[in-house]
C-alpha cells in the first residue's frame, strides 16, 4: 500500500496498475465531505510521486461508489459569500484536474450509486466502466444547486450539450442502458462479473493503445465544436424549455443550462469558473436553502424511524376494515409493497369497490409498462376480501378505515378487538382524537392512529398518532408498518386534527374570510398557486370534498374554539347545503367534467356566485401580498401552536408534515422555515395588520419569545 488514508488509498502493483480506492473506514457509505477532499489531496500527492505507473483505476470499496457530497456541510457553505463559494470550488477543482491530467490512461469502475460529486469524480477518468446495476446522475438541481465539481463542463463534452442539459436540469438517476446510450459510460458488465477485473482488462487495452483514451481525454478538456447556429438552437431553446418547466421559484435548472452554454466554447479551466459562478448564484437563493432543509428533514425522519423500529418484528399479515376508496387504497399499498392483507367490509358491494380500486391502480401501472401481468396477479392475490372476522386471528396489524363517525368507529373497534390475537389496532381517522375512540377498547395500549392521506398510493406521509395510553411498542409497530408500505411516518401526539389537518383548517379559514370580504376565490387560487401550492385553496377544498370539509370544520371548531370557528354562514357550509360537494359530484367552487381523454377538468361555474353572495356583501380587491399573508398567517401560527402543545417535537416535523401531507411548496421548505426566511419581525407586523380578523391571527407566545431572544427555528440553513 503506497498510501492508506482514512478514506482514500493508493496501491501500485507490479504491473504498473495504480488503484485509487475510496473506502470510508468509519462509515457504511462513501460521501465526498471535507475529510474526503483533504484525504484525496494527499492521495494525489502520493500518485504524482510514484514512478513506473502505466495506468490508474478509480474504484470503491463499498457497495456503492460515492453517494455524492455531504449535504450536511452545505449549512456552513451557504454562509459564505459568492466569491468565497467560487474560491472553495476552485480549490477542489484544481485537485480534480490533477487526476484528469495524469500522463497515463485512467478508468473509473462504477458500482452502485455514483451521484452528484460521486459522478463528477468518475468523469475525471478518461473512460468509465460500470456494473449493469449501477445508477448515476447529477441530482443537484433537486437541492436548488447545480453541479460544482465539473459536472456541467465534462458532461457536455462527453455526452453532448443536449444530453448534458437534460441530465443537469432534470436531476434524475439514470440506469446504465441510458447512460451507455449517451456515452456517459463506455462499457457495462453484468452483475455477476467482477467489475474491478473488467476495469483492469479495459485499462490494459487503453495502455496498449487498443482504446483511444487520448482522444477521449482531448474531447473532454476541449471546447465543444458547435457553430453559432447549432449553439443558438441548443442553448437558447434549452434554456427557454427548462425555464418554462422549472418555473420562477426554481432558478437552478436554468443556471445549469447557462453554465453549460457559457462554458461550452471555453477551455476547461475557464468553463469550470463559469460553472462555479452559477453554482454560487444558485447556492445563495432561498430556494437552495429550502431544498437542502427539505433533504435534511427527510434524513431526520428516516433516522428517527430507524431508531424507533430497531429490533421490532415486521408486520407479516395486515388487515383493513372498510373497503371504500381509502380502505381499498391502504389494502393495495400494503399488498403492493409485500405485506399480504385482509380487507373486510359489511357487504359484497363494498368489497367489490375496494378490489376495483386496487385493480384500477394496478391496471394503470401495467398500461405504463411498470409491472407485468404476473406482478398484477401477485398483488391482487395478496388482498383477501372477507365479510367476516373469522380470518383475523392470524393478523398482526389492523387498520380501521370506516366512515368518520365516532360512534361507528367505537363499535367497529370493539368488535375487532375481540377477534384478533394481540394485534395492533389503528384508526385511519383524519380528525377524531384517538383517546375518544380508545374508551371502546379493553386494551388501549395496543391502539393508535394511522392517518393516510388521499390518494393513498401517491401521498408519502402517514401520521402515527399516539393516544395517552398507547404503548411505545404499538407506536414502533405502526411506524414499521408505514415504512414497510414505503411511506414516511411522523409520530404525533393526540389532538383534534392531529398535525396536518390542524394546520390545514386555519388555511381554509383564511379563504372563508377573504370570500366574506369580497375577494374572488379564483383570484385567491391564482395567487396561492403562484406562491407555490400545487392547487389553490378553493380547488383543494373541491378535491378534499366539500362534505368532508364541512364535517371537519365542525369537529375542528368544537376543539379549538374561537380561532377556528367558521361561522354559521360560511361558504363551505353553504356549498354543502347546496349539495355541491366538489369533484366527487361534479360541482363545488368549480364545476368538473371529463375532457376528451377522460381526465377530470375544472371550469368556472357562474351559478356559484349566487351561493357566494349569501356570504359576501361586497366585491373587493386586495394586493397579492395581503392575500398570501391572510392565507398563510393562521396556518403558520397553528404550526407553532402544535410545537407549544408538544403535538410534535421539532420544527422539522411541522415542516415535513405540511410538505409530505399537503404539498406545501418545497421551494419554501415548510411553515417554520418560511417564518425564518420572512423574519419574525415581519411576521409579527403582518399579524398586527390583520388582528381585526380574529384569534387565528394572534401571534403565539413562542414566536414573541423567540423574537425577544433573536432566535430562529433553524440555525444555519
Amino acid at each position: 500500500m503506497n498510501y492508506d488514508g482514512k478514506i482514500w488509498s493508493v496501491n501500485l502493483d507490479s504491473d504498473g496498475i495504480c488503484e485509487l480506492k475510496i473506502d470510508t473506514k468509519d462509515s457504511g457509505a462513501n460521501v465526498m465531505n471535507a475529510q474526503a477532499i483533504a484525504d484525496l489531496k494527499e492521495a494525489i500527492k502520493c500518485i504524482q510521486g510514484l514512478s513506473g505507473v502505466k495506468g490508474l483505476m478509480l474504484t470503491s470499496g463499498k457497495e456503492h461508489f460515492i453517494f455524492g457530497a455531504d449535504i450536511t456541510e452545505f449549512i456552513g457553505h451557504f454562509k459564505k459569500s459568492k466569491q468565497e463559494l467560487q474560491d472553495w470550488l476552485w480549490s477542489i477543482n484544481s485537485e480534480f484536474n490533477k487526476i484528469e491530467d495524469l500522463p497515463y490512461p485512467t478508468i473509473a469502475a462504477i458500482n452502485g450509486f455514483a451521484l452528484g460529486g460521486g459522478l463528477e469524480v468518475c468523469l475525471l477518468a478518461d473512460m468509465r466502466i460500470a456494473s449493469e446495476s449501477a445508477k448515476i446522475g447529477v441530482p443537484e438541481t433537486k437541492l436548488g444547486l447545480i453541479p460544482g465539481w465539473g459536472g456541467t463542463v465534462r458532461l457536455a463534452r462527453i455526452c453532448g450539450a443536449d444530453n448534458a442539459i437534460e441530465w443537469v436540469a432534470l436531476g434524475k438517476q439514470w440506469r446504465m442502458d441510458a447512460a451507455y446510450k449517451v456515452g456517459a459510460v463506455d462499457a457495462v458488465v453484468g452483475k455477476d462479473v467482477d467489475l474491478n477485473k473488467a476495469a483492469r482488462t479495459m485499462l490494459t487495452r487503453m495502455i496498449n493503445e487498443e482504446l483511444d483514451w487520448q482522444g477521449a481525454r482531448k474531447r473532454k478538456i476541449s471546447p465543444l465544436k458547435l457553430n453559432k447556429t447549432e449553439a443558438g438552437m441548443t442553448f437558447k431553446g434549452g434554456e427557454a424549455f427548462v425555464a418554462a418547466k422549472a418555473g420562477p421559484a426554481y432558478p437552478a435548472p436554468v443556471n445549469g443550462v447557462k453554465a453549460i452554454a457559457e462554458g461550452a466554447m471555453l477551455s476547461r479551466d475557464e468553463a469550470l469558473k463559469k460553472e462555479a459562478h452559477y453554482f454560487a448564484e444558485s447556492a445563495k437563493t432561498d430556494t437552495a436553502s429550502s431544498l437542502v432543509r427539505v433533504f435534511l428533514g427527510d434524513q431526520y425522519l428516516k433516522k428517527k424511524s430507524k431508531k424507533l423500529t430497531k429490533g421490532v418484528d415486521k408486520v407479516k399479515y395486515g388487515a383493513v376494515l372498510g373497503a371504500g376508496i381509502m380502505g381499498g387504497g391502504i389494502a393495495y399499498q400494503s399488498a403492493s409493497t409485500g405485506t399480504p392483507v385482509l380487507m373486510k367490509d359489511i357487504n359484497q358491494a363494498g368489497l367489490t369497490a375496494g378490489l376495483t380500486e386496487a385493480s384500477k391502480l394496478l391496471g394503470k401501472l401495467h398500461k405504463r409498462g411498470r409491472i407485468d401481468a404476473m406482478k398484477m396477479n401477485m398483488v391482487m392475490g395478496a388482498i383477501t376480501p372477507t365479510l367476516s372476522y373469522g380470518d383475523f386471528t392470524h393478523t398482526d396489524f389492523v387498520v380501521e378505515a370506516v366512515i368518520e363517525n365516532l360512534d361507528i368507529k367505537k363499535k367497529v373497534l370493539a368488535e375487532v378487538e375481540q377477534k384478533v390475537n394481540g394485534a395492533v389496532i389503528a384508526s385511519n381517522t383524519s380528525t377524531i382524537p384517538i383517546d375518544d375512540m380508545a374508551v371502546a377498547l379493553k386494551d388501549p395500549s395496543k391502539f393508535c392512529g394511522l392517518h393516510f392521506f388521499n390518494p393513498v398510493h401517491k401521498m408519502p406521509l402517514v401520521e402515527i398518532i399516539r393516544g395517552s395510553k398507547t404503548s411505545d411498542e404499538t407506536i414502533a409497530k405502526a411506524v414499521l408498518y408505514a415504512t414497510q408500505m414505503k411511506k414516511t411516518p411522523i409520530v404525533v401526539n393526540d389532538c383534534s386534527g392531529f398535525l396536518v389537518n390542524r394546520v390545514l383548517f386555519p388555511y381554509f379559514l383564511g379563504l372563508v374570510k377573504l370570500i366574506e370580504d369580497g375577494v374572488d376565490f379564483r383570484v385567491v387560487d391564482k395567487h396561492m398557486e403562484k406562491f407555490g401550492w400545487p392547487m389553490g385553496p378553493a380547488y383543494l377544498l373541491d378535491v378534499v370534498g366539500i362534505d368532508t370539509a364541512d364535517h371537519c370544520t365542525h369537529t375542528i371548531g368544537k376543539a379549538y374554539g374561537d380561532r377556528m370557528i367558521f361561522g354559521e354562514t360560511n361558504i363551505i357550509n353553504e356549498l354543502y347545503q347546496a349539495k355541491r360537494y366538489g369533484q366527487k359530484n361534479g360541482a363545488g367552487f368549480y364545476k368538473y367534467a371529463p375532457d376528451r381523454k377522460g381526465r377530470i377538468k375544472k371550469s368556472y361555474d357562474e351559478s356559484v356566485e349566487n351561493i357566494i353572495s349569501k356570504c359576501a356583501s361586497k366585491k373587493s380587491d386586495l394586493e397579492s401580498e395581503d392575500i398570501i399573508a391572510r392565507m398563510m398567517l393562521p396556518m403558520m401560527f397553528e404550526g407553532v401552536r402544535c410545537l407549544e402543545d408538544k403535538i410534535v417535537e421539532t420544527p422539522t416535523e411541522v415542516d415535513m408534515g405540511v410538505l409530505l401531507g399537503l404539498g406545501f411548496p418545497p421551494s419554501k421548505a415548510g411553515l417554520c422555515k418560511l417564518m425564518d426566511d420572512l423574519g419574525l419581525d415581519h411576521v409579527i407586523e403582518k399579524a398586527k395588520r390583520f388582528a381585526h380578523l380574529g384569534p387565528a391571527y394572534e401571534v403565539p407566545k413562542m414566536i414573541l419569545e423567540m423574537k425577544k431572544e433573536n432566535k430562529k427555528f433553524y440555525e444555519g440553513v
